[in-house]
């Protein structure tokens, strides 16, 4: 069985809320040294050598504790894996010893064309069969479990034979690695496909839920789409109580990617899920 990699030899190191470290914000927290937990890095973005990224990642990695979070995997492909991305990525893990890794349970490339999205897969068990191999090789690679994420959707598959969440509960048990589970996508996919988002939540196996993910949709009309543009919307929240009561106080991350805001809204994000755990935690003492 391969082995996470630990920050300070204890994966016990990342708890509570944590935020997404994004480049409007490299200055701030640099200079005032916020109280955040940890910070989730978007690990794509610091693969190339030297140059401003990887500057203001090695500051704030001194005062902070880091996990990584990547689309680059495409472990739903049937392309070969791309060993030169994970070489680096293993080289970064190296540098920066983050708690855990993580990417996405969805397919985006093709013919060795990356297309930038994280695209769904059919449920089937060919695709089970597929991803679990990849998952295989990839923590053998990097000598340590990953933490596979579900993505939010806009279509489905007539080929699909199981639901979404036995996809992803057979591949974590079979892989042998971890969840992170983003309870907007949940809510999302549960909106655009008509599904029970509270049995999504109580079949997904509680030992393997790591991390959890809040963020921000958009209504388009007929259909939400995952923006991370937003605060939390009141459904997610309320899902995201459900999870906690299912799952425990699982490190959970402010997701916000597009039309960032000052650093002090994503703080008040933070607190609201630091309420909820606070909540959870004064029910059950």
């Amino acid at each position: 069985m391969s082995t996470r990699l630990q920050k300070n030899g204890d994966e016990s190191f990342i708890q509570g809320v944590g935020l997404g470290l994004r480049t409007p914000h490299y200055h701030f927290i640099e200079s005032t040294r916020p109280d955040v937990a940890w910070f989730e890095v978007l690990i794509d973005n610091y693969m190339q050598p030297g140059g401003s990224p990887l500057y203001h990642l090695e500051r704030i990695a001194r005062d902070y504790a880091l996990t990584f979070h990547g689309v680059g995997m495409s472990l739903g492909s049937a392309d070969p894996l791309n060993m030169d991305y994970l070489g680096i990525l293993k080289q970064r893990i190296n540098e920066f010893k983050p708690a855990w890794v993580s990417d996405h349970l969805c397919w985006s490339s093709v013919a060795g064309c990356h297309g930038h999205e994280l695209l769904p897969l059919p449920y089937t068990e060919e695709a089970v069969a597929l991803v679990i191999e990849k998952i295989r090789q990839v923590q053998d690679y990097l000598g340590q479990r990953i933490l596979i994420e579900n993505v939010s959707s806009y279509l489905t598959y007539t080929d699909s034979q199981m639901p979404e969440w036995e996809f992803l509960n057979i591949i974590a048990c079979e892989a042998d690695c971890d969840i992170l589970l983003d309870i907007n996508n949940i809510y999302v996919s549960s909106v655009n496909h008509n599904l029970d988002a509270e049995l999504y939540l109580q079949s997904v196996p509680v030992d393997r839920v790591r991390e959890m993910h809040l963020a921000g949709y958009e209504d388009a009309g007929t259909h939400l789409l995952d923006t991370h543009s937003r605060p939390v919307y009141d459904p997610v929240w309320d899902l995201y109580r459900k999870a906690l009561r299912l799952f425990g106080t699982v490190p959970t991350l402010i997701e916000w990617d597009n039309d960032i805001p000052e650093f002090d809204i994503l703080v008040a994000e933070a607190d609201k899920a630091r309420s909820c755990m606070r909540d959870l935690k004064n029910a059950v003492a």
